[in-house]
């Protein structure tokens, strides 16, 4: 290649509305995941039962099936909840000292509700965030070896 024919060719500049043509905001993603909405348009559902996210959303027909969330859902709510309930069984067991049936009969359900009440925000988080940063088949060309489930 001759220093002319490089002279000649336009300079490439990267922008991000080369590398990313529809602008994602993560933030607003992750709040319409916690609240069971589509991460895209936010009037969809994204489960059709408890824990199972659906095909698509029945808005604007985002295809849900690349998702992939797995244990990381469950992993986070150990770990919201082990940070809400062990400091206060430790400060009510360092100033109190409660009978043991009666820690068990409170932290137990407490431990439970909470872990129940966050797993479907969290997973919906989730997968808004894959959404967001284009993960797993959610980006404009999908990779074709990622099976839909």
């Amino acid at each position: 290649m001759s220093v002319d024919d490089s002279a000649a060719r336009p300079a490439r500049s990267w922008s991000a509305e080369v590398i990313a043509p529809e602008k994602r905001n993560a933030v607003t993603a992750i709040k319409r995941g916690l609240f069971g909405r589509c991460p895209r348009c936010g009037e969809g559902k994204l489960f059709r039962a408890f824990l199972k996210v659906d095909d698509h959303c029945a808005k604007c027909q985002l295809d849900f099936t690349p998702h992939r969330a797995d244990d990381l859902p469950a992993y986070l709510v150990i770990v919201i909840v082990g940070h809400l309930v062990v400091p206060i069984v430790l400060w009510i067991e360092t100033n109190y000292s409660p009978a043991v049936p009666l820690q068990l009969a409170i932290y137990l359900p407490i431990t439970l509700l909470l872990s129940l009440g966050l797993l479907q925000p969290v997973k919906g988080a989730v997968v808004g965030l894959q959404w967001a940063f284009r993960m797993h088949g959610f980006d404009d060309n999908p990779p074709g070896d990622i099976p839909a489930v």
